[in-house]
């Protein structure tokens, strides 16, 4: 019984080559338009990163603008309570920013390993992309109860 198997120009085998060894090969020539789909990739991580950094920053000055409106119209007040709370959430922000931008990082580096190893791409079930929405939904769950809780 013969097995013919086809391999791509990639280096990806084609049809169900499960039973066959893989060549060892320390390194696969990798298509290039699958590299520069990973930069892409890389680069929208680092985008969503300095946005989530550049949003904090400015959640995070926003108390000090609340705090220098009251301090021209003369109040001598204390801050608002939402000063404190916009501080702590923009440094939230910014540090999930800078997170995003070390995993990115990091998985883009996995990626080029296992493209080189001729390993599958497919991300784990919990990837980068899941738990940054599931971290913000949690901070929009937080804000919003704040702003329901504070508005009364």
């Amino acid at each position: 019984m013969v097995i013919i198997s086809a391999v791509v120009p990639c280096g990806f085998p084609l049809g169900n080559n499960s039973h066959m060894p893989a060549p060892n090969k320390p390194e696969q020539e990798v298509d290039p338009r699958v590299l520069f789909a990973a930069e892409r990739t890389l680069l929208a991580w680092i985008r969503t990163g300095l946005a989530l950094m550049g949003f904090g920053f400015v959640v995070a000055r926003f108390g000090l603008f609340l705090r220098e409106t009251a301090a021209q119209q003369g109040a001598l007040l204390p801050p608002p309570p939402t000063s404190s709370i916009s501080l702590w959430l923009g440094v939230c922000l910014v540090v999930l920013g800078g997170a995003v931008n070390l995993v990115a990082a990091r998985q883009h580096l996995q990626a080029l390993d296992r493209l080189k190893r001729g390993e599958s791409l497919f991300p784990p079930p919990l990837s980068p992309g899941v738990l940054l929405a599931l971290s913000l939904a949690i901070l929009g769950i937080v804000m919003t109860v704040y702003l329901f809780w504070s508005g009364r």
